[in-house]
């Protein structure tokens, strides 16, 4: 069942868990027809409202994805009793959820995970066929590495066969038959043989799950795979940025493993050898799908002009054409002079202006487009090597474009459907 609170809001939903306990669960809904759907599951004893449950959930709802995230039976909202709960249960949670969405919107295209949610989608991924990518955030690559955060109890719980143990500032109850289930996961078997696309986000720092989990993880994962380092983001993300980053990041790479929507694969065109194609993505008032054969990007507006925010703008995309050609033809000297150049940045700004405020402009009225370089350098050079560098940047062909008269032509051909 749900009560649906508008388009771009939240559904509240409930649907029975593996223990058949009412699960509590919220459908973050994006403006418009969702691009796709992901099921989220959180941390171990967190709910599905922990922070950054709710950000990521928020951010790519933000970039058109409709996105299930719930309680796991005994904790939050959802009915259950946590002591007779575990890994498996928790697995099997996952699988009804994505049940529910089967049955009442479209079956989940995405499967994110945080901590030990992230290990129960690994797990799950198997059983949930229409899934086409996998995310982990700060996962453990063993589903016993939670026993640590009890560790000190564990001596009780098996002599006793339960015991009351404080996690995150309140009281659960850990019985011993959680402790036989997590050893008995074989968790890199799954990870092996799920065959979908995986993404694992981990901060280098966390105290709370080495990131050698991420290594193990990713190991034991076969291709397409991909790594991104949080930095010094903490285990919880309770820093609004670090979330945000994971909703971007994820939103962008998910794009390449999903399914087309159906606007756009019903009008998409094959395009021609050094040719390049830009259509409607049809997730969006202005989202764009840019094709050139090979690969596959997404331009859009941001949310306060009307976007969905799921990739830059055109003018981005002007700016980033500037920058990789600047970086490109530095390397490109730099390395032919056999000069001491580690690592070279292009930084592009771009902003419109006075013209009368340009001295080097034969343009004087109104305003004109300016695109700010600022680029680092790292390495050895010296002050004349430096200045040349800054001469041959003038040189990169698409400086060179923009800066000459050039010629546009157009034409329309109207396609008969």
């Amino acid at each position: 069942m749900g009560n649906r609170t508008g388009t771009g809001g939240t559904e509240r939903i409930e649907f029975q868990g593996s223990q058949d306990a009412t699960l509590a669960a919220r459908l973050d809904l994006p403006d418009g027809e969702p691009r796709a759907y992901a099921l989220f599951a959180h941390c171990f004893t967190c709910s599905k409202d922990v922070f950054a449950a709710a950000r990521i959930s928020a951010g790519l709802a933000g970039r058109g994805f409709a996105v299930l995230r719930f309680d796991f039976t005994g904790l939050g909202a959802s009915d259950g009793d946590f002591a007779n709960t575990n890994f498996s249960s928790n697995v099997e949670d996952l699988i009804r959820a994505a049940g529910w969405l089967r049955a009442n919107r479209r079956a989940p295209d995405l499967l994110v995970g945080h901590s030990l949610g992230g290990a129960a989608v690994l797990a799950a991924a198997g059983d949930i066929p229409e899934a086409r990518a996998v995310a982990t955030v700060g996962a453990p690559a063993d589903p016993a590495h939670v026993a640590h955060n009890f560790k000190a109890d564990i001596g009780r719980i098996e002599a006793d066969g339960a015991a009351e143990v404080r996690l995150a500032g309140r009281t659960f109850t850990i019985r011993r038959q959680f402790l036989e289930d997590i050893e008995g996961q074989r968790l890199a078997d799954r990870i092996g043989a799920m065959k979908k696309a995986l993404i694992v986000f981990h901060a280098p720092l966390d105290a709370t799950v080495g990131v050698e989990n991420a290594g193990a993880i990713f190991q034991a994962a076969m291709h397409p795979k991909s790594f991104v380092s949080l930095d010094d983001a903490d285990h919880l993300l309770t820093r609004r940025a670090d979330a945000v980053y994971v909703a971007d990041v994820l939103s962008s790479w998910a794009a390449r493993y999903l399914p087309e929507p159906e606007r756009a694969a019903q009008r998409r065109l094959q395009p021609e050898p050094g040719e390049l194609i830009v259509y409607e993505a049809g997730t969006g008032k202005f989202a764009q799908i840019v094709d050139d054969g090979e690969h596959r990007l997404l331009a859009d507006e941001p949310v306060s002009v009307g976007g969905n925010d799921t990739g830059p703008t055109p003018y981005g995309y002007l700016a980033a054409a500037l920058g990789a050609c600047t970086t490109m033809t530095l390397r490109m000297y730099a390395d032919r002079k056999e000069w001491p150049v580690d690592w070279i940045a292009t930084r592009v700004r771009h902003d419109k202006v006075h013209a009368k405020d340009c001295a080097n402009c034969e343009t004087k009225a109104g305003k004109i487009d300016r695109l700010a370089r600022s680029i680092e350098i790292r390495g050895g050079i010296d002050a004349a090597q430096r200045a040349r560098l800054l001469e041959i940047a003038d040189r990169c062909p698409v400086h060179q474009t923009l800066e000459r008269s050039n010629l546009i032509e157009t034409e329309i051909r109207q396609v008969v459907a």
